[in-house]
């Protein structure tokens, strides 16, 4: 469920906002409302935050031995100040590097010239000696007119460098074009070189350095977090509203949300330090955190929610016990491998029994996979798949255990419809069966989610509006096995037990479809809400479509399931001719393990792909959910901390 939540104000005196912070930061119930933090107190907060944070991220790259990681405790002001000289040694080893990069390409770009020495050149030009450097084609170079006196240094390459004596400020006019004018470096190659080795040592000396503070990176780390409550702390002191007029009575105040079993701790702490509490309940447009309250085993579900960062709204639905029920048949079904789910089962078995053993709390997410490594294995005894294995290879029980018109052990068979006796109506396969069960979760899934809504509005005409899109799902239910599964067993003409199903069927679309265009929108008036149906008629056509689609998205469980089992019966086959050979055991074992292994992250992702998105799309577009909640996050020291 989705606990209640109160909105509250606290006034205290201007004078005592600290002390009043800290007292509510123990009490540690009340979920602000953001505020902007200012001042330079906040500032270095967040300034030492970044710098640590780059600091250890900068070290961690750094290995260092167990014996040399042990460090003295330092004080929070020397970390910090450490933290300062690794962003400063960084920036002066980038410059270094810097400067060695140009340095080097200047050496190479002059290498060819065998070292050049700008000061020697200006003092030969003191000397009324002028010389410019160039490079020529060395077919171009006999073009160069006799008035131009030149001196041949080199033919590299057919690149000919030569120096052009009594050379002018302007480039003479005679000079081919091809000849190319080589730039003076600011220093000497010698001294260029020189200071390469020596930029090459400081940033040694600079490295030896950041080894010696990388010893600090987890005290860099506890700093970091340190800082993280004292931002928050600060930037919630620093924001209050408060009154400007400078006396000791002066007063501010903050707002938030704390649950409504949250509220009476509140409520003691605001008599004991005479704060002013005043609350309500919380208005449409306010931006409520919401807080999750289930039971233990529906909690199981929440490991997943917070990696995928799935928060219903205040004003949604808590669908967490739904979701669990859901994702453990869609997980067993697209793993789809009793082989894969044993091995889940007997990992998180063997995990929970070290921490048990420990005396440690189990985790959270070790039970869910414990409870989806058994929904793995009931799947797999239901079909009869076990590690990609033949049903012939199978230990006859196990095939006798599974369920005939679902199981591979039986794929060869087919089965007439529960509600037929006439085999000239056509049968249904093993692959049929299954197609009607995936379809067959999406009814019930689907409509639990009208049945949802129409408990919401219960008191509202909006009720119907609920009742004609659950009908065009009942409906649409059977148009979809009439035109995926079988036209001759499904058709619109059949009788099932006396009832013309098929013109039920089209029936319930039909009246579904005028309950929703009258009521979907209704807000207090049916003439509105009829015209609003009127103006967006496009989507409210597409409406029925999209419940066919939706229920069609289903039978990706079996696709899916499909394809991981036809992979899983590939390696098999691969491993098939190593198998009775003991030389090729090793390459038996290491295939198997490979190709399983891979075949279970891919498992593992169209779990998150496909088995999350019936929840979190198809299930949650009919419940009318757009997951836009955020968590509710007291300001506590367990928070701080």
């Amino acid at each position: 469920m989705i606990v209640p939540m109160k909105k509250v104000s606290l006034v205290v005196l201007n004078k005592e906002r600290k002390t009043a912070l800290e007292q509510l930061k123990k009490v540690g119930v009340l979920h602000l409302e953001q505020v902007e933090g200012k001042g330079e107190q906040l500032a270095s907060y967040k300034e030492a935050s970044n710098n640590a944070m780059t600091a250890v991220s900068i070290l961690s790259e750094i290995k260092i031995s167990k014996k040399a990681a042990k460090a003295n405790r330092l004080s929070n002001e020397e970390i910090i100040a450490k933290s300062s000289e690794v962003l400063a040694l960084t920036e002066q080893k980038k410059k270094l590097m810097e400067e060695i990069s140009s340095d080097t390409a200047e050496i190479e770009r002059l290498a060819a010239w065998g070292g050049v020495n700008p000061s020697e050149l200006e003092y030969l030009k003191e000397k009324n000696i002028s010389l410019k450097l160039f490079e020529i084609p060395e077919d171009k170079y006999s073009l160069i007119d006799d008035t131009c006196k030149t001196l041949c240094v080199n033919k590299i390459k057919k690149v000919v460098r030569f120096l052009l004596l009594d050379a002018k400020d302007e480039r003479p006019e005679n000079l081919p074009a091809e000849a190319y004018e080589v730039p003076l470096p600011t220093l000497s190659t010698d001294k260029l070189k020189e200071r390469v080795k020596a930029d090459n040592a400081e940033i040694d000396s600079i490295n030896a350095s950041l080894v010696k503070l990388a010893v600090y990176v987890p005290q860099m780390e506890e700093l970091r977090k340190t800082l993280e409550g004292d931002i928050e702390f600060e930037t919630i002191y620093s924001g209050m509203g408060q009154e400007s007029e400078g006396k000791e009575s002066d007063l501010a105040w903050i707002s938030g949300f704390v649950p409504v079993d949250g509220l009476e701790a509140l409520k003691k702490a605001s008599k004991e330090n005479s704060w002013a509490l005043a609350y309500s309940d919380p208005s449409d447009e306010d931006n409520v955190p919401t807080k999750l309250k289930n039971n233990k085993f529906v909690s199981l579900i929440y490991p997943l929610t917070d990696f995928l960062g799935t928060v219903p709204g205040y004003h949604e639905y808590d669908i967490s016990g739904w979701f669990l029920f859901f994702f453990t048949i869609f997980f067993g079904m697209i793993f789809g491998d009793g082989g894969y789910g044993l091995l889940v089962t007997v990992v998180s078995l063997l995990m929970i029994l070290k921490s048990a053993f420990k005396r440690e709390k189990v985790a959270p997410m070790l039970q869910l996979c414990l409870l989806l490594g058994l929904a793995t294995m009931v799947w797999g005894l239901v079909t009869c798949t076990w590690f990609g294995l033949t049903p012939e290879q199978l230990p006859v029980w196990l095939t006798k255990l599974s369920v005939a018109p679902l199981s591979n052990a039986y794929a060869d068979v087919t089965w007439l419809p529960f509600w037929s006796d006439d085999i000239s109506k056509g049968t249904l396969t093993t692959a049929q069966n299954l197609q009607i069960f995936c379809f067959t979760l999406a009814f019930l899934q689907l409509s639990v989610a009208h049945l949802k809504g129409m408990g919401r509005y219960h008191k509202s005409l909006k009720f119907f509006g609920e009742l004609g899109s659950m009908l065009q799902l009942w409906g649409m239910y059977y148009v979809v096995l009439s035109m995926v599964v079988s036209s001759t067993i499904f058709s619109f003409g059949e009788v099932i037990y006396g009832i013309p199903i098929g013109t039920v069927s089209i029936g319930l679309v039909a009246f579904g479809f005028v309950l929703s265009f009258i009521f979907s929108n209704y807000e207090g008036s049916v003439a509105e809400s009829v015209m609003a149906s009127v103006k967006g008629i496009i989507s409210v056509l597409l409406g029925v479509v999209n419940v066919f689609s939706d229920i069609v998205s289903y039978i990706r469980l079996w696709a899916v399931g499909l394809a991981g089992a036809a992979i899983s019966n590939t390696v098999n086959t691969m491993a098939g001719p190593l198998v009775g050979h003991a030389v090729m055991f090793v390459a038996l074992i290491a295939l198997l393990v490979f190709g399983h292994g891979l075949n279970m992250i891919l498992n593992l992702l169209s779990v998150i792909v496909h088995g999350v998105r019936l929840n979190t799309l198809e299930f949650s577009t009919h419940l009318g959910m757009s997951w836009s909640g955020f968590k509710y996050a007291p300001f506590s020291e367990r928070e701080a901390k």
